[in-house]
C-alpha cells in the first residue's frame, strides 16, 4: 500500500515539475524572441542605411557615365561635322570639274561635228570627181559600168581559179606525201609479217587409181555404179584415158571433197556396188562436217579469236571448201584477220576487234549457194542472229561500201581484204571481167567534157586522159583529174589503185616557102 502511495506522489512530483519546467522554458523563449526581434530591427536599419548609400554611389556613377557620354558623343559629333563639311567640299570640287569637262566635251562635238561636215563636203566632191571620172573612162574604152564589172568578174574567176587550183595541188600534194608514206610503212610491215604462198584453186580433183582395172569397177554394170556415185555427190566424174586416174568434176568444192574421200574409201574397201557408195557417201560427208569443224576451230586460234558461236565456226570450216576467183575464202579470211590485227595494233586501235571483223568479214559466202542475198547481206544476217558485236556487223557490212564505216577497224577491215585479195597471184580474173574493167574506165574519162580521148594501160591501173587544150586549161586539169578520181571511186570496184593521168598539148605548125 506504501508502495501504492509512493508511486502516486512521484508522479504528483513529476507532473508539477514538468508543468513548472514548461513555463520557466516560456518565460526564456519569450525573452529571447524579443532580444531576437530588436536585433532583427537593428539589422533591418543598417541594411536600409547601406542600401541608401549604394543607391547615391550609383546614381552617382550613372551621372558620371552619362557626363561621359555626352562629351564622347559631342566629340563624334564634331567629328562627323568636320568630315561631311570635307565631303561637301570635295562634291562642289568635283561639280566644278565636271562643268569643265562638260564645256571640254561640247567644244570638241562642236569641232567634231565641223569635221564631220567638211569631210561630207569633201566626199561628195570626190564622187562627183568619180564619177565625172567613170564616164571619161566609158567613153575611152566604150564599155558601160556593168560590162566592164561583169568583164573584171571573168578576169577575176580565171585568177581564182588558177590560185584554187594551185592550192589544191598543194593541199593534195601535201597530204598525199604524208598519208602515202605512213600508209605504205603500215600497209608494208603488216604485209611482211602476214605473207602467204598462193595457189589457185581449180573446179576439178584428180583421184589416183592403183590400176586401170579398177575404172570398170567404179564405171560398174551397165554404168550403175558411177551414176550413183554421181547422183549421191552431184559431181561428175571423168572416166577418159588418162591412165591410173579418175577425174571429178565440180564447181562446189564441198562436193568434189565428198565425192573424192567417197572414191578413195570405196577403192580401200575393194567392194564398189551402189549400197556400199551409199554407204560411203555418208561417212564421207561425216568426215567432211568434223574436217569443217576442225578447219573453223584450226581458223580461230590460228587468229585469235575467241567467244565464237559453234554455229559460226563452223561456218567458217566451210569457207575451206568456198573459193572466189580461184582464192581460197577461208585462207583469205585469216589472212585478212592477221592483216587488219597487225594495221590496228601499229595505228593503236583494237586488235581484238580488228581480226575477228576480218575473220567474219566473208562469212556469208559459206552459205550465199543456199540463201538468197549477196554474200554481205548474207552474212550481217548470220551476224545480227547470233548477236555479234555491233561493230563487227558495220565492219562486215562496210567492207565493200554498202554502208558507211562506223569505226577505223572497219576501214582496215576493208584495205586488208582489198591487199589480200590484189597480192600477185591471189586471184584469177577472167578476160570478159577483165575486158569490161577496162571499158568501164574508158567510159567513165570520156564523160567528162572537153575530153578528146582517154586509154587504159598497164592492167587497168592507169587511165591516160587527152584533153582538147582550147576547151581545158593547166588550171582544170587539177580539178578535172581529181573529178575523175572520184567518179571512178564512186562508179567502179578494183583491186589497188588507179593512176590518173591528164595530157594537155598545144602545137603551133607553120612553113616557110
Amino acid at each position: 500500500m506504501q508502495i501504492v502511495i509512493y508511486i502516486a506522489i512521484f508522479l504528483v512530483s513529476a507532473i508539477i515539475f514538468t508543468f513548472v519546467g514548461m513555463a520557466i522554458r516560456k518565460k526564456v523563449a519569450e525573452s529571447k524572441v524579443g532580444s531576437a526581434e530588436e536585433e532583427a530591427k537593428k539589422i533591418i536599419d543598417l541594411a536600409q542605411k547601406e542600401a541608401e548609400n549604394k543607391k547615391k554611389e550609383e546614381i552617382f556613377k550613372a551621372q558620371e557615365e552619362i557626363m561621359n557620354s555626352r562629351k564622347d558623343l559631342d566629340n563624334e559629333i564634331r567629328e562627323r561635322r568636320s568630315e561631311v563639311q570635307q565631303q561637301e567640299r570635295r562634291l562642289l570640287q568635283k561639280e566644278e570639274n565636271l562643268e569643265n569637262k562638260m564645256e571640254h566635251i561640247e567644244k570638241k562635238e562642236q569641232a567634231i561635228e565641223e569635221k564631220r561636215q567638211e569631210l561630207e563636203n569633201k566626199k561628195q566632191e570626190i564622187t562627183k570627181t568619180l564619177e565625172k571620172q567613170m564616164e571619161v573612162l566609158q567613153k575611152i574604152s566604150g564599155l558601160s559600168k556593168d560590162e566592164a564589172k561583169k568583164q573584171l568578174l571573168i578576169e577575176m574567176d580565171k585568177q581564182l581559179t588558177l590560185e584554187k587550183a594551185n592550192l589544191i595541188r598543194a593541199a593534195e600534194n601535201k597530204v598525199k606525201e604524208e598519208s602515202i608514206k605512213n600508209a605504205r610503212e603500215v600497209i608494208g610491215y603488216a604485209i611482211q609479217k602476214c605473207a602467204a604462198d598462193h595457189t589457185a584453186e581449180t573446179t576439178v580433183s584428180i583421184v589416183p587409181l592403183p590400176n586401170d582395172e579398177m575404172k570398170g569397177r567404179i564405171i560398174g554394170r551397165e554404168g550403175r555404179n558411177i551414176r550413183t556415185l554421181e547422183t549421191l555427190t552431184g559431181v561428175d566424174l571423168i572416166i577418159d584415158d588418162t591412165p591410173e586416174a579418175v577425174v571429178i568434176s565440180g564447181f562446189d568444192a564441198l562436193r568434189r571433197e565428198v565425192a573424192r574421200i567417197a572414191l578413195e574409201k570405196l577403192m580401200e574397201d575393194g567392194r564398189i556396188h551402189p549400197a556400199k557408195i551409199e554407204e560411203m557417201v555418208e561417212k564421207a560427208k561425216e568426215e567432211v562436217a568434223e574436217t569443217i569443224k576442225e578447219e573453223g576451230e584450226r581458223a580461230c586460234i590460228e587468229t585469235g579469236v575467241i567467244g565464237l558461236h559453234p554455229d559460226l565456226v563452223n561456218l567458217l570450216g566451210k569457207l575451206k571448201y568456198r573459193t572466189s576467183y580461184g582464192q581460197n575464202v577461208l585462207n583469205h579470211s585469216i589472212e585478212v584477220s592477221n592483216l587488219a590485227r597487225i594495221m590496228a595494233d601499229e595505228l593503236g586501235l583494237d586488235p581484238k576487234l580488228a581480226r575477228r571483223a576480218g575473220l567474219l568479214h566473208d562469212i556469208g559466202k559459206a552459205l550465199d549457194h543456199d540463201v538468197e542475198g549477196t554474200h554481205v547481206q548474207i552474212g550481217v544476217d548470220v551476224l545480227k542472229k547470233y548477236k555479234e558485236n555491233p561493230l563487227v556487223i558495220n565492219a562486215v557490212e562496210a567492207h565493200h561500201g554498202d554502208v558507211e564505216p562506223k569505226s577505223v577497224e572497219a576501214v582496215l577491215v576493208a584495205a586488208a581484204d582489198a591487199i589480200s585479195a590484189s597480192r600477185p597471184g591471189a586471184r584469177r580474173e577472167t578476160l570478159e571481167n577483165y575486158i569490161k574493167r577496162l571499158e568501164k574506165l574508158e567510159s567513165i574519162a570520156d564523160s567528162f567534157k572537153g575530153v578528146e580521148k582517154s586509154f587504159a594501160i598497164q592492167a587497168g591501173r592507169e587511165v591516160r586522159i587527152v584533153v582538147k587544150p582550147e576547151q581545158i586549161t593547166d588550171a582544170d586539169m587539177t580539178i578535172l583529174a581529181r573529178d575523175v578520181a572520184k567518179k571512178v571511186e564512186e562508179e567502179m570496184e578494183y583491186p589497188g589503185q588507179i593512176k590518173v593521168n591528164i595530157i594537155r598539148e598545144t602545137r603551133v605548125v607553120d612553113y616557110a616557102k
